[in-house]
């Protein structure tokens, strides 16, 4: 079968000397992984290895065996050409995390409508907007919403938050139920937009703490979950 579909890279592995496997996180097909014989030696060929950088959106034409194997790409194109992304030191640190983050968080050969266009939204809001010190704090709790596990809306006196349950409780019942300013903090950002969201104060400690949390929330909630490789550089630059 023949595919046109928008889409997103997730991940690439040199396989062998001049082979590529790629995971893309298609619109039509939800997450599929494909086999770019010769890319690597190629420079005059249609699809350059240049087009797998991580988060660049695609337009693809592939064909699909749909036997859960490696399946092969024909033709590929860039579909929105990034400004920044690529190129600031701070935003390409966050594009290995949020690239880390989905590789660990979307397994499904199916469509997700929903989520990619919400992915291909922020992508292009932080490729054209500077004031970005909360963005992956606010990329992860969004994104809770479209993988199902989105924190109830807090009520006023409820200073605990249960990971656990994804829910705000006035006591502790559990050994994921915890609080602190980093707990009073993630409040202010449920039911924000982006922009919005980018101007809460933070202190050093504080976005520390809230994006270890919500990475252990993750943990608790996807299986198989792994804290990106790339936290402790974000954090660096963060702080």
């Amino acid at each position: 079968m023949i595919i046109k579909s928008p889409a997103i890279v997730i991940h690439s592995l040199r396989y062998s000397e001049a082979d590529l496997i790629v995971s893309l996180f298609t619109k039509t097909n939800g997450l599929r992984s494909y086999l770019l014989r010769g890319v690597l030696k190629s420079r005059r060929g249609k699809i350059r290895a240049s087009l797998f950088q991580p988060l660049t959106l695609l337009e693809i034409e592939a064909f699909h065996k749909d036997k859960g194997s490696l399946e092969r790409i024909k033709e590929a194109k860039i579909k929105t050409t990034y400004k920044t992304l690529h190129t600031n030191f701070v935003k390409s640190s966050l594009v290995f995390f949020i690239s880390e983050v989905l590789k660990n968080s979307i397994h499904e050969e199916e469509a997700n409508v929903d989520l990619f266009e919400y992915l291909e939204t922020v992508l292009i809001w932080l490729d054209e907007h500077e004031t970005i010190g909360n963005f992956h704090i606010v990329f992860l709790i969004k994104l809770t919403q479209y993988l199902g596990f989105y924190p109830d809306i807090p009520i006023a006196k409820a200073n605990y938050f249960n990971m656990l349950e994804g829910v705000f409780q006035s006591s502790s019942n559990n050994a994921y139920c915890i609080d602190g300013q980093h707990i009073a903090q993630f409040k202010f950002f449920l039911g924000k937009t982006f922009e919005a969201s980018m101007y809460i104060k933070l202190s050093k400690a504080i976005r520390r703490d809230l994006l270890a949390m919500l990475l252990v929330y993750f943990e608790l909630h996807l299986h198989g979950f792994k804290k990106p490789k790339s936290l402790s550089v974000l954090n660096e630059i963060f702080n």
